[in-house]
């Protein structure tokens, strides 16, 4: 009788590596939290706070990260070879600056001055491509804040082109108070100083000093030494032909 050799069990102890595309897939399905990421501090980024008309960064500095306003306000300039100042936009929460460095720009090209105390998210760029090309939702958010700001970007331009300075600043406080944004919007913005509305608008002090009182004496707004309180009814003016 032929006996069936007895096969002891032999263990073994196999180190797999897994795909850095499984991993990657791993860390996804985890679930990324957006808000959380843009809220706190991690690898490759971190939380700056600056005061009332503190300089973020100047025209001519290196680009090297992406900026998110978490609280505050931060105004964009850009200074000519003659000296001439104009303001290219004012920021508040919720908005992304700096990501020019994401597209080859080496050099910044405006500088960042808060307009009030401000709490920034400030991204590394190596960190910044990573989550772009790792996180969906990151991406599809950043994505759909570059376009409508490119929109509101046209939109600046025929409104300075076609209506009248009186409808530029309404339109440009309604803007700053976030109007139509998804969510509440705020009802009230730090106080922008009417020198710098004249220049977002392309017109005189004296005739926003004049657009300003008119608004107060109508109820579209109301406005003490620190804040700006924004009514809906503004946009009677905006769309009033």
């Amino acid at each position: 009788m032929l006996l069936s050799p007895i096969v002891a069990p032999v263990s073994l102890s196999v180190s797999i590596k897994a795909p850095r595309r499984l991993k990657r897939a791993t860390r996804r399905s985890l679930g990324f939290d957006v808000k959380q990421f843009l809220d706190s501090t991690g690898l490759g980024r971190k939380v700056g706070t600056f005061d009332k008309k503190e300089t973020v960064f100047a025209q001519g500095d290196p680009a090297k990260h992406v900026m998110y306003i978490q609280d505050g306000g931060v105004k964009l300039t850009v200074v000519n070879e003659t000296g001439r100042e104009a303001v290219v936009a004012i920021l508040g929460p919720g908005d992304f600056f700096g990501e020019g460095c994401l597209g080859g720009q080496h050099i910044c090209m405006a500088t960042a001055a808060t307009i009030a105390p401000t709490t920034v998210l400030v991204i590394e760029k190596s960190e910044m491509i990573r989550v772009l090309h790792e996180e969906h939702e990151f991406s599809d958010r950043f994505i759909a804040y570059m376009l409508a700001r490119n929109i509101r970007v046209e939109e600046d331009l025929i409104d300075q082109l076609f209506n009248s300075s009186e409808k530029r600043l309404a339109r440009t406080l309604l803007l700053l108070a976030r109007y139509g944004a998804p969510g509440d919007p705020q009802k009230s913005l730090p106080k922008v100083s009417q020198e710098t509305l004249a220049e977002m608008i392309g017109t005189t002090r004296s005739r926003v000093n004049f657009f300003m009182n008119k608004f107060r004496k109508l109820g579209f707004i109301h406005y003490n030494s620190r804040k700006i309180h924004i009514d809906n009814s503004l946009l009677s003016v905006v769309l009033h032909d």
